[in-house]
């Protein structure tokens, strides 16, 4: 065989091994989009190709407790929720500069309950929200602060070698997401229209120290800093989930860090009554997240005052707009029956 034909076969050989290596690779990595839906969540903001007045930063306390659908439908507001489950300080940190690489938004909410985890939660919860991150300087930070001890940034770069022995766990949902996945959320809002009354206010048990760390302080000032070097609005946020419980202290450390920076803070658990929020009917899992009722509520009280106080734009008379959310507004109508029935 000459030197030409075996250099040909080299090259054919190496280039079939990519292939299969990255089909193996995207067949093992979980889809998320009929079971642990949470996961795919963080990918989809990149198929949208529309900018967002606001930008909502946070963990479940954001993706499920309000609707940017309802946004628009009442004040023309577009919005969109970088939300994942379990979402540490630091990960919304980099969320916010990945954000910031394609847009500006006029005002970011950052929902503070994660002001309590100084560490990652778990390896899986930190996929939910990495592995969905487009790949650039700012994925390679937030994957390089948040992996736990027993994390490798090898299996971030080439997840097949996280994945690969899922090859027995491989279910008709990896394969018929394979190539193509749905949009499972409304500009990242997760749906749910169960009802579960919240019969028991929990409370919280006794700590040794309700002292915030420094490293979520750090990440806190992080967040604050690229809002002002870009001039955007901050708006401090405590959704009104009724646990995890939010201790009084916990409160006042907010409210001081807001007070000291000039920021707005919100605890929401105090504007249940005011945006009509009844947890008998408006939460599906006793008080944790918010149903659609509950989310619906809440946007449109929290709608009101980002359109009073923000300077927002109505943009229900742009026809790209309008087009894009009239058309989303149909399939959370579909989905909210169909969920329903």
């Amino acid at each position: 065989m000459s030197h030409r034909k075996k250099a040909v076969v080299l090259l054919l050989g190496i280039f079939v091994t990519i292939v299969l290596f990255l089909f193996f690779q995207a067949l093992f990595m979980p889809k998320y989009m009929e079971s642990m839906k949470e996961g795919a969540l963080i990918a989809e903001y990149d198929k949208d190709s529309l900018n967002h007045e606001v930008v909502f930063i946070g963990d479940c306390e954001v993706y499920e407790n309000f609707s940017p659908v309802t946004l628009w439908e009442n004040y023309g507001i577009t919005s969109f929720i970088r939300g994942s489950a379990s979402q540490t300080i630091w990960q919304s940190y980099y969320l916010l500069k990945d954000t910031l690489r394609k847009e500006k938004p006029e005002v970011v909410v950052f929902n503070v309950l994660s002001m309590q985890y100084d560490q990652a939660v778990s390896e899986a919860y930190n996929r939910m929200t990495l592995d969905g991150m487009e790949w650039s300087d700012v994925k390679v930070e937030a994957v390089k602060a948040s992996m736990t001890e027993e994390e490798s940034m090898i299996t971030y770069l080439l997840p097949f070698f996280r994945y690969h022995s899922r090859w027995s766990e491989l279910t008709k949902e990896d394969f018929r997401y394979l190539f193509r996945k749905n949009i499972i959320s409304y500009n990242g809002y997760l749906m749910q229209t169960g009802v579960k009354p919240a019969d028991v206010v929990p409370e919280g048990r006794l700590m040794a120290d309700y002292c915030f760390s420094d490293r979520c302080y750090e990440y806190l000032d992080g967040i604050r800093q690229l809002c002002r070097e870009e001039g955007i609005t901050l708006i401090l946020i405590k959704a009104p989930s009724l646990y995890p419980y939010w201790y009084p202290q916990w409160d006042s450390q907010i409210q001081e860090y807001a007070q000291k920076y000039g920021l707005v803070y919100y605890n929401m658990l105090e504007y249940t009554e005011e945006a009509g929020i009844d947890y008998r009917t408006d939460t599906y899992d006793a008080g944790l997240h918010l149903n659609v009722s509950g989310a619906e509520k809440l946007s449109v009280w929290f709608g009101k005052e980002l359109t009073e106080h923000y300077g927002l734009t109505d943009y229900r008379t742009d026809p790209e707009y309008a087009r894009y959310y009239d058309e989303m507004k149909q399939r959370y109508d579909r989905e909210k029956e169909e969920q329903s029935e």
